[in-house]
């Protein structure tokens, strides 16, 4: 990438000329920190944390930029006739992604947004069930909990589904990956599973799109999945795309906002369930730059070499690093085979089980790692144990990990020190 590209900033991004068409012009730099030039990080901060806000690379910043100054330009005449083919565009590019039809795939803010647009299009009736984990997303958790607040008061509870007598609907919401431990969970059998009992599946799949392979959801067949696809694809926040097959899409009555092209029963020239895909097609006017961003990622990630060089190098890596940073750190990763892990790897920190969570201990190493070191990675406890998830992306390095190592020494030593018990 050429050293004009390394310098886009802000100020200069209307006026370069260099866009994704270009990028075939030139050659990709190597993975690791040779990256950095394509992103937009302060020179000292290391980033093992992508996996919960995305970042965006240059390419796909300029592209929207482009585009946001195209909008501006006229704005009734994107809005009104030339949005909807980027739209479509958007949406058959991640359709082919992840193996499904065109008009079973729409874009939504986020994977929250989408799991509470299939949650809340439900008919729920006394006596339904939701079924969640005890690593479900905690967003997620509390939407079903608030499911179950609210009439007519839908069952939350934890039960054997072996003993279950199914006489009412249950829905379970799935993870692909979770996101706290940050390990692959086995959801395609899942899926298969809940369709067996009768058990309609939703599947949230946050870390999946860009980081997992293969996904093939026409062979999979789950009833609902959601991705985020400013996470590992690199598109713009926010945007997920929402995934309903066509023998589901009447569930859906409506997105959240309900949108103009909502029919009503009780409307006089009511024909009958309105088209899945024109619900989404327009929800209010927001910035849908960011679902249209999915166009230049997707050019992004071709330019790089594809989905299968860019995770053989992030996986590859977050292997050799969660053992390295063990190591440092002397204790163990979660997952030492490495069958549950992808691109995200958890490793225990050493401070005693028996100092459990607390706010006060979460902003104690927040701002030790942010504000004296520079560094990140989540950080959480689970089973007892605390842990770290470190997200491995294309910039990142071996040498990431023992700049990490050294911020939990000193951030854990604090945590001992001002919570252990006397």
């Amino acid at each position: 990438m050429t050293d004009m590209m390394a310098s886009v900033s802000s100020e200069s991004a209307s006026s370069t000329s260099t866009s994704n068409v270009e990028l075939d012009k030139q050659a990709s730099p190597s993975f690791g920190h040779a990256m950095h030039k394509l992103f937009e990080f302060d020179p000292s901060y290391v980033n093992l944390n992508h996996g919960s806000y995305g970042s965006l690379p240059i390419p796909v910043r300029v592209a929207c930029d482009k585009l946001s100054t195209r909008i501006e330009a006229n704005p009734d005449k994107f809005l009104r006739i030339e949005y909807i083919q980027h739209w479509i565009e958007a949406r058959t590019r991640v359709a082919k992604l992840i193996g499904a039809d065109t008009d079973e795939c729409v874009l939504v803010n986020n994977t929250l947004h989408g799991i509470s647009t299939i949650l809340r299009n439900f008919e729920w009736h006394e006596g339904d069930i939701i079924i969640g984990t005890n690593i479900t997303y905690n967003a997620v958790a509390r939407a079903i909990r608030y499911l179950g607040d609210i009439p007519p008061y839908t069952q939350v509870s934890t039960f054997d589904l072996h003993d279950f007598q199914q006489t009412r609907k249950v829905v379970a919401v799935v993870d692909a990956i979770a996101a706290n431990p940050g390990v692959r969970l086995p959801w395609k059998e899942m899926v298969a599973i809940c369709r067996d009992a009768g058990v309609w599946s939703v599947v949230d799949a946050a870390h999946s799109i860009g980081q997992e392979l293969d996904v093939n959801l026409s062979e999979v067949k789950p009833d609902f999945w959601v991705s985020t696809c400013h996470k590992w694809l690199f598109a713009k926040r926010s945007c997920a795309v929402l995934y309903v097959p066509k023998r589901n899409q009447h569930v859906i009555k409506s997105c959240i906002p309900t949108p103009r092209n909502y029919y009503s029963p009780s409307d006089e020239d009511y024909n009958g369930p309105q088209n899945f895909v024109n619900l989404f097609e327009w929800t209010g006017t927001i910035d849908y730059v960011p679902f249209l961003s999915v166009n230049a990622a997707l050019d992004f990630r071709q330019w790089l070499g594809g989905e299968y060089k860019i995770n053989e190098y992030t996986h590859n890596l977050a292997i050799a690093g969660g053992k390295h940073l063990a190591s440092l750190l002397g204790t163990n990763v979660m997952d030492p085979d490495g069958d549950l892990t992808l691109n995200m790897v958890n490793v225990e920190l050493p401070i005693p089980g028996d100092i459990k969570y607390s706010n006060e201990i979460n902003n104690l190493l927040k701002n030790t790692l942010l504000f004296e070191w520079n560094v990140y990675a989540v950080h959480y406890y689970h089973n007892g144990k605390w842990w770290t998830r470190c997200s491995v992306q294309i910039w990142n390095e071996i040498s990431d990990f023992e700049v990490l190592a050294n911020a939990f020494k000193d951030a854990c030593q604090k945590v001992v020190l001002k919570f252990a018990k006397q």
